[in-house]
């Protein structure tokens, strides 16, 4: 496997030496995962535009959470499930909802446990998701809204799910204590 560069605002392209220094001001660090995207500038800018965007929808932050986090553990992401644990206190989401995604146990509630349900038919049916569950996902209380804002989030964590499968990022120090390895007698 070819190694990937973690580059610095100094070696990296320059399209991405703007990015990573936002990184660093945003940061107080460049996150590695803007590192190795930074190779690919238009690959950073749209996982950034794409963060922007989902953070502005109209998702509650323990919804982006469980969105996120859905995906990260779906997709066994060693480096995004440490990450957005901490994002997750940074936002000061409740450790049980954060604890129950990491684990693939039940959430706290039925509305999060719908949108994590939703969220990994999304995944795993690639958008082909049945009339009746999505029905489900409404009557829980979600919108057609809240359907492609749940698409938004997806497609941001594929872009980064995928690279550090093929990047084997390490995980950033900041969140070296949240590591994680998928519990493999809850693996789908």
């Amino acid at each position: 496997m070819t190694d990937f560069i973690k580059h610095t605002i100094e070696s990296a392209p320059e399209a991405s030496k703007p990015l990573l220094e936002t990184s660093l001001k945003n940061n107080g660090r460049i996150p590695g995962l803007h590192a190795i995207m930074a190779d690919s500038p238009s690959l950073l800018a749209t996982y950034n535009f794409a963060h922007q965007q989902f953070m502005a929808t109209s998702l509650t932050d323990e919804e982006k959470t469980v969105v996120w986090q859905t995906v990260n553990v779906e997709q066994d992401c060693h480096y995004c499930v440490p990450a957005h644990t901490g994002i997750a206190k940074m936002m000061k989401v409740d450790d049980a909802i954060t604890e129950a995604l990491r684990n693939e146990t039940p959430l706290p509630t039925a509305k999060l446990e719908a949108l994590r349900d939703f969220t990994l038919l999304v995944i795993r049916d690639r958008g082909f998701v049945s009339e009746a569950d999505t029905q489900a996902f409404l009557d829980a209380g979600f919108t057609h809204t809240n359907i492609l804002e749940v698409i938004l989030g997806a497609a941001q964590k594929l872009m980064s799910n995928y690279t550090n499968h093929f990047a084997k990022t390490p995980v950033d120090q900041v969140f070296e204590k949240f590591s994680w390895e998928r519990n493999k007698s809850t693996a789908a």
